[in-house]
């Protein structure tokens, strides 16, 4: 019988339009067992159910014989079934014990208990703790748990995200915790960790020992189902969850770090453990102490995000405001459990509180200020004032200008000079094509005009003496007010 994953490619095979006998020799089948799986792929599947044997009265008792005497021979469990009646033959009797001595032996396998010199070793891992809820958003916990091997001695830090910054952040946490760093660190399976492995060849996350090698650790990861090789951290996540997280409640992440905090500091760390028969803080105080060196990583997450119209970047489900003048930039976004830093070219422009929840706008009054006040500046301009009263974009266009940094003022004395020798049905033109490509400058504008508009013949106005007066602009007259003066000039008469 093939398993599921061939009658998956056979009938993707089928589908391509393939025939019986060309799936039977492109996947190397007979024939007639690619036509019965095409038939009836179900019952195909399905696990014959196993006759009836003339061992099945004497299952019990083999088992019995086994669990006392797990190398019994076949020959001599063969005579005691004869005694009780057995007439069968030696094979299945042998068949059967082959089956059941290896379950009987891995279940009585003995492990040699490890005990780490002190400071050598720490071991990783996490664990799932339910949610917590901000408002209308559930977020999932996390617990990071770091146990120094020799002491005892416990570290949590509980998140609410599985990032490769977080694991670092942890890690580094944990060490500044103990007062030392180990020579190795045992890891479970998790993502972050290790990324492949096939046997006993391990593929490490690429970042995980880039972040070891300075603090000069090695990496171990333990065997797949083998959980006596880090049976400290399994038994220490176990402790978490029955003596910390019963009967508690929390009113988010800050406050379930306090808490755990103090539950690390009046009893996890205190205790007298059942292993060791020593408290925690006492053996960890026996450890000859290796700080952390300097220029350590920055372990927060990081992003690199564009600033949106409205003066705001997005993260993790929210926004957050910028100074106005990053408007259409990229910023490098970090953060940590508390605070998100935006900065633009390696300096630090604004910081926020994170927020847990989502969908929310967190805001610097400074950062609305600064909105009004750079459009109530922009506005007395008269140049500005003049242009903004072409067409709606002419109105958004200087306030893209003034967030991109440029001049407000000379670049609406060039708009307005480009108006008069391109008129202003081109001007308009160019500047809502402008604004669709987020292309902010006279010199686009220029640009656009000179490709797509003709001059138009120009009529220069008389030169006067005053160079004042030479540069007053007027707004386009309105024929339809002079029809209104005329109107009430006549009204006026009658």
């Amino acid at each position: 019988m093939i398993d599921r994953k061939t009658v998956f490619d056979i009938y993707q095979l089928k589908d391509a339009g393939y025939s019986a006998r060309l799936i039977a020799r492109e996947m190397r089948l007979g024939r007639d067992s690619v036509s019965k799986y095409l038939k009836n792929p179900d019952g195909a599947l399905q696990a014959r159910k196993p006759g009836a044997s003339k061992l099945d009265a004497y299952r019990d008792l083999i088992d019995a014989l086994l669990e006392e005497y797990p190398f019994i021979g076949a020959p001599v469990v063969l005579q005691r079934l004869q005694e009780k009646g057995f007439d069968g033959r030696i094979t299945i009797v042998r068949d059967y014990l082959h089956k059941q001595r290896g379950k009987v032996l891995k279940s009585r396998q003995a492990f040699i208990r490890f005990e780490s010199a002190p400071g050598r070793q720490i071991q990783v891992d996490r664990g799932h703790f339910d949610t917590l809820t901000y408002g209308t958003t559930k977020r999932k916990l996390y617990a990071l748990v770091v146990v120094e091997s020799y002491s005892r001695m416990l570290y949590v830090q509980f998140t609410h995200s599985q990032r490769q910054e977080v694991l670092h952040r942890g890690l580094l946490n944990a060490f500044d915790f103990f007062g030392t760093t180990p020579e190795e660190i045992v890891v479970d399976n998790m993502l972050t960790a290790v990324t492949e492995r096939c046997g006993r060849i391990i593929r490490f996350n690429d970042a995980f020992p880039d972040f070891l090698r300075p603090l000069k650790i090695v990496p171990r990861a333990c065997n797949i189902r083998s959980p006596q090789e880090k049976g400290k951290i399994e038994r220490s996540i176990q402790y978490l969850r029955q003596n910390f997280w019963p009967a508690r409640s929390f009113s988010g992440l800050t406050d379930v770090q306090h808490q755990v905090n103090q539950w690390l500091a009046a009893v996890a760390n205190v205790r007298i453990h059942q292993t060791t028969g020593e408290k925690p803080i006492d053996r960890l105080a026996q450890i000859i102490p290796k700080p952390l060196p300097e220029g350590l990583p920055d372990c927060r997450e990081t992003e690199t995000v564009p600033v949106h119209k409205d003066f705001a970047v997005i993260f993790d489900g929210n926004q957050y405001t910028a100074p106005p003048w990053t408007v259409g930039k990229h910023l490098i976004l970090k953060a940590d459990d508390h605070t998100v830093t935006l900065y633009h070219l390696q300096k630090q422009v604004t910081a926020h509180c994170r927020s847990w929840e989502r969908k929310k706008r967190i805001e610097l009054p400074s950062h609305r200020e600064q909105v009004k006040k750079l459009q109530n500046n922009l506005w007395r301009e008269r140049d500005v004032a003049l242009l903004s009263c072409l067409c709606p974009e002419a109105v958004d266009y200087p306030a893209a200008i003034a967030c991109a940094r440029q001049s407000v003022k000379k670049t609406a004395s060039v708009l307005l000079t480009l108006k008069d020798k391109y008129g202003e049905t081109a001007l308009i033109s160019a500047i809502r094509k402008a604004m669709l490509h987020k292309a902010y400058g006279a010199e686009y504008i220029r640009s656009i005009l000179h490709q797509e508009s003709t001059p138009k013949k120009q009529h220069p106005p008389v030169k006067l003496k005053n160079e004042e007066l030479n540069a007053i602009r007027l707004a386009e007259p309105s024929p339809a007010e002079y029809d209104a003066y005329i109107l009430k000039g006549r009204n006026d008469d009658e």
